[in-house]
C-alpha cells in the first residue's frame, strides 16, 4: 500500500469515527429528551466540533482527489501554452488563498487557546485547529500535484486539476 492509498485510509476512518461521534451524540440526546425529559448537555458542542472536523477532512479528501467544484468552461477547451499559464494562474491564486486560510486559522489557534467552550471546557483552539490542518494539507497537496506536472508525472483526465495528486 502507498503512502498516500494509507493517508487516504486514514481520513476516511477518522471522518467515519466523526460521522459516528455526530450520530450517537445527537440521537443519544434525542432519545434522551423524547423519552426521559433530558438531555446530555455537551451533545450540541460535541456534535459542532466533530462536525468542524469531518468538513475539514473531507474538503482536504476532495481537494487531493481533485473532486472540489470547478469551473473549467474555459481550460476544457485549451490545451499547450495556453492551458498551461490558466493551470498555473490558478494554482497561484489557490496558494493565496491557502496562505490567507492557513494565516487567519493560526490566529484563531492562537486566540483560541486561552478561550474555553461554554460546556466541555476543551480550548476553542481545537475547532479552528481543523481549518489550519485543512489548509496546511492543501497547501502540501497543491505542492505535491505543481511538482508532478513538472517533472511531467501527471497522466490521466485529471492531470493539472489544482490539488489533484496521483498515487
Amino acid at each position: 500500500m502507498t503512502l498516500a492509498k494509507a493517508l487516504r485510509h486514514l481520513v476516511e476512518a477518522l471522518m467515519a469515527m466523526c460521522m459516528t461521534g455526530m450520530v450517537l451524540a445527537v440521537f443519544g440526546n434525542v432519545l434522551l429528551r423524547y423519552f426521559w425529559g433530558t438531555g446530555w448537555v455537551v451533545s450540541e458542542e460535541l456534535s459542532r466540533l466533530l462536525f468542524v472536523w469531518l468538513v475539514c477532512l473531507s474538503a482536504t479528501l476532495a481537494f487531493g482527489e481533485g473532486k472540489h467544484l470547478g469551473l473549467d468552461l474555459l481550460t476544457a477547451r485549451m490545451t499547450g501554452t495556453k492551458a498551461a499559464v490558466l493551470r498555473w494562474l490558478t494554482r497561484g491564486l489557490i496558494a493565496l488563498a491557502l496562505w490567507y486560510l492557513i494565516r487567519g486559522s493560526w490566529e484563531q489557534v492562537l486566540v483560541g487557546m486561552d478561550s474555553l467552550s461554554p460546556v466541555m471546557n476543551y480550548p476553542l483552539a481545537l475547532g479552528a485547529a481543523g481549518t489550519l490542518v485543512m489548509g496546511l494539507c492543501m497547501a502540501v497537496l497543491l505542492l505535491l500535484q505543481s511538482w508532478q506536472d513538472l517533472r511531467g508525472d501527471g497522466s490521466g483526465d485529471h492531470a493539472g486539476e489544482p490539488g489533484r495528486v496521483e498515487s
